[in-house]
C-alpha cells in the first residue's frame, strides 16, 4: 500500500463520519457569535433588552466595525482552533482502538511510519478546510451585519494572519495525536488538549510566554493584548517545529515498538 493509499483511505473514513460536519458546525459557531455581539453593539436598545449578552458584547468588542470584528475572529482562532486540533488528532489516531481496527492496521506487512504520515496528512487537510471556511464566514457575516470600516487590505492582512495562526495551531497536533495511541483511546488526548490550553493560558501572562508552545499561539492571535505579538520571535516558531517534529518521531517510535494487540 502507498502513502497515497493510505492518505485515500482516511479521506474516504472521514468523509463517512458525522465528526466532520460537527467539527464544521462548532468551528462555524465564531462568526455567528461574532456577528451577534456586532449587532448588539450596533443597536443600544436591541443590547438593553440582551442584558447581559450586550454587556459581554462591550465588554469583549468595544465598537462595531470591520477592525474590532476581524480581531474578534482572529483570537476566536487561537482558541477553538487549539480545542478543535486536539479534537480531529484525538480522533484521527485513537479511533483505531476505539473501532478495534489498530490490531488489523498494525499487522498489515507496511511501514508503520507511512500510517502516521499519512494521518498528519489527513489532520492537516481537515483543519485546513475548516479553517478556510472559518475565513469564508467571517467574511460574509460581516458583510451581512453591515459593519463600518471595511478595506479590502485590512480583510486581506487579518485573514492571512488567521491562517498562519491555523497553521502554528496544527504544529501542536502531534502531542494529542502521541497521546492517543499511548492511551489506545480518545478520552487522555482531549484531557491534554484542555490542560495545555489552561497551561498557555496561565504561562501567557508571564514573561515565559514566547517559549511555551501552547502560550504562542495564543500571543499571535492578539488574545493576550495586540501588542503580545510583538513578542514574538525566531525562537518561539522553533519551538513549534521542535514540538511537531519530536511529536511525529514519538508517534513513530511508539508504534514501532507496539504489538498489534489492542
Amino acid at each position: 500500500m502507498s502513502p497515497a493509499k493510505i492518505l485515500g483511505a482516511e479521506l474516504l473514513k472521514l468523509r463517512r463520519s458525522r465528526i466532520t460536519w460537527i467539527t464544521l458546525l462548532a468551528y462555524g459557531v465564531g462568526p455567528l457569535i461574532g456577528a451577534l455581539f456586532m449587532i448588539v453593539l450596533k443597536d443600544p436598545a436591541l443590547g438593553q433588552r440582551l442584558g447581559l449578552i450586550a454587556a459581554k458584547a462591550r465588554w469583549s468588542a468595544g465598537s462595531a466595525d470591520w477592525p474590532t470584528y476581524l480581531s474578534m475572529m482572529l483570537q476566536m482562532t487561537g482558541v477553538a482552533g487549539m480545542i478543535l486540533i486536539g479534537v480531529i488528532a484525538a480522533y484521527v489516531f485513537g479511533r483505531e482502538y476505539a473501532e478495534g481496527t489498530a490490531k488489523i492496521m498494525l499487522a498489515l506487512p507496511i511501514h508503520r511510519e507511512w500510517f502516521v504520515l499519512g494521518k498528519v496528512a489527513m489532520i492537516v487537510i481537515w483543519f485546513a478546510a475548516l479553517s478556510i471556511a472559518f475565513c469564508a464566514e467571517s467574511i460574509l457575516m460581516g458583510l451581512l451585519v453591515g459593519l463600518p470600516g471595511y478595506s479590502p487590505g485590512l480583510v486581506i492582512h487579518t485573514l492571512t494572519i488567521d491562517l498562519e495562526a491555523a497553521a502554528l495551531i496544527l504544529l501542536l497536533c502531534p502531542v494529542a495525536a502521541w497521546t492517543a495511541v499511548a492511551s489506545k483511546g480518545y478520552l487522555a488526548p482531549l484531557g491534554v488538549t484542555i490542560f495545555t490550553l489552561i497551561l498557555g493560558m496561565v504561562f501567557g501572562s508571564t514573561g515565559w510566554a514566547p517559549w511555551v508552545p501552547w502560550s504562542i499561539v495564543p500571543l499571535f492571535t492578539g488574545v493576550a493584548g495586540p501588542e503580545a505579538r510583538q513578542s514574538i520571535g525566531a525562537g518561539s516558531y522553533v519551538v513549534l517545529a521542535a514540538v511537531f517534529v519530536v511529536g511525529v518521531a514519538g508517534v513513530m517510535i511508539h508504534l514501532n515498538r507496539a504489538d498489534n494487540t489492542q
